[in-house]
């Protein structure tokens, strides 16, 4: 027995029509419909939801005397995707951070005098760095980036604003005055601070996005 007429006996068995299976799963009946008529796969999440719906285990969907090794390759499949495109977009946002990051120091040493200075400080280091900081870190928490790893990058993000600080204000009054100055540590907290907000904000609205979707 394939994929599909497991899905629709289930189905059956549960006496809920393809309107109200659909509904419950959040796609449209004609999916249902091409799902039990094995026309496309449902994805693994998908899987786990119907389980869940008909009452019936996943090795019963998924398992057979014979291995239905389409569908199987195609959630493997699916399931590379998903993690090449969660992958693309860390590095995406990490990038993204770098760059915002680096383009700080470039405008500073480059493209700022002493005239530019507090404006500098007051659009880069209180604002522009401040907010990437905290969106970032919201969308990592969001998304479950890294997943319980992620609450690590919370002190990185305080050491990178410290840094921010030391390789323009800093490091510029060094060289005027042929000193060696200590960072102010106390930009750390600040810098964890704001993302810690950020990722709380974006693990809140993952849980609520989650809460939502199991009420439905």
């Amino acid at each position: 027995m394939d994929i599909g007429s497991k899905i629709k006996n289930a189905r059956i068995k549960s006496k809920l029509t393809q309107e109200q299976a659909a509904e419950a799963l959040g796609v449209s009946r004609q999916t249902i419909s091409n799902w039990e008529n094995a026309k496309t796969y449902p994805d693994i999440v998908s899987v786990v939801k119907m389980s869940d719906l008909y009452d019936i285990s996943l090795d019963h969907l998924l398992k057979e005397e014979k291995p239905m090794s389409d569908y199987l390759n195609y959630l493997e499949e699916s399931t590379n995707t998903v993690k090449s495109s969660n992958r693309l977009s860390r590095l995406i946002l990490l990038a993204t951070y770098f760059g915002i990051w680096a383009a700080s120091l470039i405008v500073f040493w480059f493209f700022t005098d002493s005239s530019d200075a507090m404006g500098y400080g007051f659009m880069f280091l209180w604002v522009l760095l401040p907010v990437t900081t905290f969106v970032i870190s919201l969308l990592i928490g969001k998304n479950n980036y890294w997943g319980r790893l992620k609450w690590i990058s919370i002190p990185g993000f305080g050491i990178m604003y410290m840094l921010a600080e030391y390789a323009t204000f800093s490091a510029a009054n060094m060289a005027a005055f042929d000193k060696i100055n200590l960072p102010e540590w106390g930009m750390i907290p600040i810098g964890a601070a704001v993302s810690l907000i950020g990722m709380g904000i974006g693990a809140a609205i993952r849980k609520a996005i989650r809460a939502a979707k199991d009420r439905k």
